[in-house]
């Protein structure tokens, strides 16, 4: 079988904000999504579509794509939605599920569904590149939301990306000299992005938290030193608590932490980011936080 790889993604800057426009750094993860493909010529039109997660299996289906009935499958609503992206994939495709070829597709996901590293976005990226089609499109239709993800995937590439009044995104290497500092602390569980987008927009936001946000972004992407890092990662999470009227992950998990700590992505959930201290690990473990990870543990 043939493999197709796209990286999980890490959000630094601009939680929330970014569906407004405001300006994202986003690093891409070691751990992805992998997807494996065969074509076979035996006029079935048939789609056998495998997930695997951590190499465990976990949905099996089979799908009628002249007809367009799930045929069989031991998940229905998993089944349900990757039926959705396939259909979009053959109304975006120019090739794929245009005959009778059968298809054998295979996922893989590499890291802990709670993990929120972008198991959406890799598959979308995935899907992308072996049918040939815009990624950020497949992704617009099949799931929303700002795509700053699918462009870390589609590139595997730490990303400068806006998505206002136009999508417009750079890669950069974004390795700061004071990375092997910095820790990212995974909080046990999963935050609905949806949700938190929800609570979101039922503030009322401006054009000049989103220039904030943009310009907090290009001081991060110049930072030369850890303490500078630190502040900037300081006014960011207590700018947008104001705004959201949600306390700060510090004051909600680590009050008496004596470095800095913040949010990557919805906040409740998913990974924070930090910096080492004497003790760091054995102090985050007395907490209940155990997947603690360094720079080069996690990113791409």
């Amino acid at each position: 079988m043939s493999r197709i790889f796209s990286p999980g993604k890490l959000m630094l800057t601009s939680e929330y904000v970014a569906v407004d426009g405001a300006l994202v750094l986003a690093v891409p993860t070691k751990l992805g999504q992998e997807l494996f493909y065969t074509e076979s010529e035996d006029q079935s039109a048939l789609i056998h579509w495998q997930a695997y997660h951590q190499d465990q299996l976990w949905l099996d289906a089979f799908i009628d794509y002249k007809n367009w009935k799930i045929l069989k499958t031991n998940n229905q609503k998993a089944a349900g939605f990757i039926f959705k992206v396939l259909k979009n994939v053959q109304t975006l495709s120019e090739t794929k599920f245009k005959s009778d070829v059968s298809y054998h597709l295979k996922t893989n996901l590499q890291f802990p569904a709670d993990f929120g590293l972008g198991s959406s976005s890799t598959l979308m990226s995935n899907l992308a590149e072996w049918a040939s089609i815009d990624p950020f499109i497949l992704n617009e239709i099949s799931l929303g939301g700002s795509g700053y993800d699918v462009a870390v995937a589609k590139e595997k590439s730490a990303v400068l990306y806006s998505r206002f009044p136009e999508r417009i995104y750079k890669t950069i290497n974004f390795q700061p000299n004071f990375k092997d500092e910095l820790v990212f602390i995974h909080l046990n569980q999963k935050q609905d992005t949806r949700e938190g987008i929800s609570h979101y927009r039922s503030r009322a936001t401006s054009t000049e938290l989103i220039n904030d946000y943009s310009k907090l972004t290009r001081r991060v992407v110049k930072c030369q030193d850890l303490e500078e890092f630190s502040q900037l990662m300081t006014i960011h999470e207590q700018k947008l608590s104001d705004f959201l009227g949600i306390p700060t992950v510090k004051e909600k998990y680590f009050q008496n932490c004596p470095a800095f700590v913040k949010s990557l992505g919805a906040w409740g959930g998913d990974f924070v980011i930090t910096s080492k201290f004497p003790d760091y690990e054995s102090w985050f473990r007395k907490k209940g936080f155990s997947s603690i990870f360094i720079w080069n543990d996690l990113i791409y």
